[in-house]
Formats: structure tokens, C-alpha cells, sequence
């Protein structure tokens, strides 16, 4: 889209230098009504995640059951506070993300997983689809007590899409690191333009079923 698409993450010396100051976060989700930012309500656990561009993966999440409230933003990298502007220039070393928040009482983070692995190819690298660059890069971004159950959830997904005559699964499985919220405008995008570009797909292969138990 701007014609810089870098296929490696800058060094820290050499990304952007950001900016002190978080940029804006709307009050209220605009689908849902809920906050974008917590402290969320008991129950209620977040996962981030990279699964190509943020616009379609977040509705993916905020359709599925159980889920609490979602928000985009950028992580991975090293640039403070960036805008997407500079995200996409790759010099920043952020990756476009879905912070996800669901009710633990009406879903769990087994099917979370699942909704992450079975809507994006996760065998692209440093792109998913048409959209190249590293801020489309497949990732898992995980609290101590996730960490098992998202590489189990790999280990087994990567199974089952060789099975399926894929390649090698890229997907980034790391500590969370900062979040930094997205502009206003890149929230809930699609609900607010519902004919948008949405580049996201699945491979058509199955997650399987309790492989987290």
C-alpha cells in the first residue's frame, strides 16, 4: 500500500523513533459498546494476536461467541506509540494485531486458538495473502500462563497442515510484549466500513478439536 515492504524486522538503532505520547483510544467499541482499554471485568482474559491485517481478524474475533471486546493496534516491535503510517513502512518493527478479550464463563482460550489458526494461513511468513511485509506476520502473544497451550495448539495445527501438504508453520509464539493501540479509525474498521478491503483467509484445515486438554 506504500510501497515499502520490508521483509526483515529492523534492528532497534535503525526503526523509528516513535513517540512519548499514546495515540487516542475511543471511549467505547463500536460494535458492542464496551471499552477498548482495561482493566476489563473479572473473567475476562485477553490473548494478542498477528494474523495479517488487523482490519478482517478483528471482526473475526468480535463475531465469535464469548468474546468480550476486541481492539487493533501494533506489537512486536520497537517503535513507541507508532501510527500506522509508519507501521507499514516496516521500519518499525510491528506487527498489526488483535488485542482479544473474552468471558471465560462463555468461552475459552482453546477457542480462541482455534478461531486464530483456522482463519489465516500461518505457513506465509512475513505475509498473508496479497498483504506482504512484516507487520503481516502470523504471531502469538502470550502471558506465562498461555504460553503452553499456544505452542501445544501450534505444534498440533503444524501437524495436521502437513498432513495437508503445507509448509513449515512461521508463526511467531512470544512473551506479550507492549500493545500499542491503533487509531481511532482503524477500529472496528469494517463495522464502520462494512464494503472494506478484508484480506483475510483460512487454509480450509480443521484446527483439532481439544488438542489444549
Amino acid at each position: 500500500m506504500f510501497g515499502h515492504k520490508l521483509l526483515t524486522i529492523p534492528d532497534a538503532v535503525d526503526a523509528l523513533p516513535g513517540r512519548a505520547e499514546p495515540l487516542p483510544v475511543p471511549d467505547a467499541h463500536h460494535v458492542n459498546g464496551r471499552p477498548l482499554v482495561g482493566p476489563f471485568p473479572d473473567g475476562v482474559e485477553t490473548l494478542v494476536v498477528g494474523m495479517g491485517c488487523f482490519w478482517g481478524a478483528e471482526r473475526k474475533f468480535w463475531e465469535s461467541p464469548g468474546v468480550w471486546t476486541t481492539a487493533v493496534g501494533y506489537a512486536g516491535g520497537h517503535t513507541p506509540n507508532p501510527t500506522y503510517e509508519e507501521v507499514c513502512t516496516g521500519l518499525t518493527g510491528h506487527n498489526e494485531v488483535v488485542l482479544v478479550a473474552w468471558d471465560t464463563a462463555a468461552t475459552s482460550l482453546v477457542d480462541v486458538l482455534r478461531t486464530f489458526w483456522e482463519n489465516h494461513d500461518p505457513t506465509q511468513g512475513m505475509r498473508q495473502g496479497n498483504d506482504v511485509g512484516t507487520q503481516y506476520r502470523s504471531g502469538l502473544y502470550v502471558t506465562d500462563g498461555q504460553r503452553a497451550a499456544a505452542a501445544a495448539s501450534r505444534d498440533a495445527y503444524a501437524a495436521r497442515l502437513a498432513e495437508a501438504g503445507y509448509g513449515e508453520v512461521t508463526t511467531e509464539v512470544l512473551d506479550r510484549p507492549a500493545f500499542f493501540y491503533a487509531e481511532d479509525d482503524h477500529q472496528q474498521y469494517l463495522a464502520k466500513n462494512p464494503m472494506g478491503y478484508c484480506g483475510i483467509g483460512g487454509t480450509g484445515v480443521s484446527c483439532p478439536v481439544g488438542v489444549l486438554g
